[in-house]
């Protein structure tokens, strides 16, 4: 008999579970019921071992009813369904992105390296005006040249560019509206909570089954997915933090509101903006390792052969890659928000 065969016996239901009250459920029979039916003793269940009424422990009282497996299969085959019209309306909305993608790499990879890593530093020294960076900069980067990982690592930096790019043209007007419309910031605040909770692995699952594998978008969208909840939260952050008295002055002076936003808010909510980017930037590096694993080139193609073949020196070397990109992206972004402060108290 079944821990549950009461629920479905008091409710009267036991017809519809279509049984006699002795189980019958379709969930595959465990070692201790097996051990019971052939010994004919039933088994006894105590207090301390009463199983939760899930779906499966429900099933093994009644047969109709359903299992947790059944969910998941049900969510799955709810999603196929709508599949073919998703990637048709998908398709042309994100074909950009691919293109995007494929022109990035095809540039940082043609432009020579004698002339490529001069140019990436003397961006680092208009970003930072600092030298040192600029000469560590570009020591790294020929650091990585000098191993054979000068490819690998503009890969990485292409694609970091474009959705970077991406996040913030999309992320910070986002964030605007939301610091403009408290009824949207209620609204968008739960869906930037998922983005931001939701393990980086799960990002790919439905992406996978909508894309085609050889299709860039389908790790820029995952990347851009990930990435872009931080400059949206401290646009709006920055924004909302604005001084009201500075407003009020604004609005004495006649400002419309445009004029306000673009002549007051956001040039003294750009720390937060900045932080925003620096931060987007960072986890578009982190979401660019685990999108190696659908078909993104770059540093984490050899990470995850260092796992796959267990090749220690080859993981290692392209981690230490990975880090001197992410202290350059940091660095560099540090930098030019720190002028930013400096030019504000100015």
């Amino acid at each position: 008999m079944a821990t549950y065969d009461w629920i479905f016996d008091t409710l009267g239901l036991r017809g519809w579970c279509g049984g006699d009250g002795e189980g019958g459920g379709s969930a595959p029979m465990s070692m201790a019921d097996l051990m019971a039916q052939s010994s004919g003793e039933a088994p006894e269940t105590s207090l301390w071992d009463t199983p939760f009424p899930s779906m499966d422990a429900l099933n093994d009282a009644c047969a109709s009813f359903p299992q947790s497996r059944e969910l998941t299969r049900g969510l799955e085959r709810g999603f196929l369904d709508i599949k073919d019209w998703l990637s048709y309306v998908l398709d042309p909305l994100t074909q950009p992105l691919s293109w995007a993608l494929r022109n990035a790499l095809d540039l940082f990879q043609t432009v020579p390296w004698w002339l490529m890593i001069p140019i990436l530093g003397l961006i680092v020294l208009g970003i930072s005006r600092s030298f040192k960076l600029m000469a560590f900069v570009v020591g790294s980067f020929a650091l990585l040249a000098f191993i054979d990982y000068y490819d690998y690592a503009m890969q990485t930096l292409a694609i970091i560019f474009v959705c970077a790019v991406i996040c913030v043209a999309l992320g910070v007007p986002i964030g605007i509206a939301m610091s403009r419309s408290d009824r949207l910031q209620a609204g968008m605040i739960p869906v930037l909570d998922m983005l931001q909770t939701l393990p980086p692995f799960v990002y790919l699952i439905p992406l996978i089954f909508l894309f085609s594998v050889t299709e860039p978008k389908l790790y820029g969208i995952a990347i851009i997915l990930y990435a872009i909840v931080p400059v949206i939260r401290l646009t709006n952050l920055g924004i909302r933090l604005v001084d009201k008295e500075v407003i009020e002055a604004a609005d004495a002076f006649g400002m419309t509101k445009r004029q306000k936003l673009y002549g007051v808010q956001i040039p003294l909510a750009l720390p937060n903006i900045m932080a925003g980017v620096n931060q987007t930037i960072m986890m578009s590096l982190a979401m660019v390792v685990i999108a190696s694993l659908v078909s993104a080139p770059g540093l984490g193609v050899l990470v995850l052969r260092g796992i796959r073949n267990l090749e220690l020196g080859v993981g290692l070397i392209s981690g230490l890659g990975i880090v001197l990109l992410a202290v350059i992206l940091d660095r560099s972004t540090k930098a030019a928000l720190a002028r930013v402060n400096a030019a504000q108290k100015h």
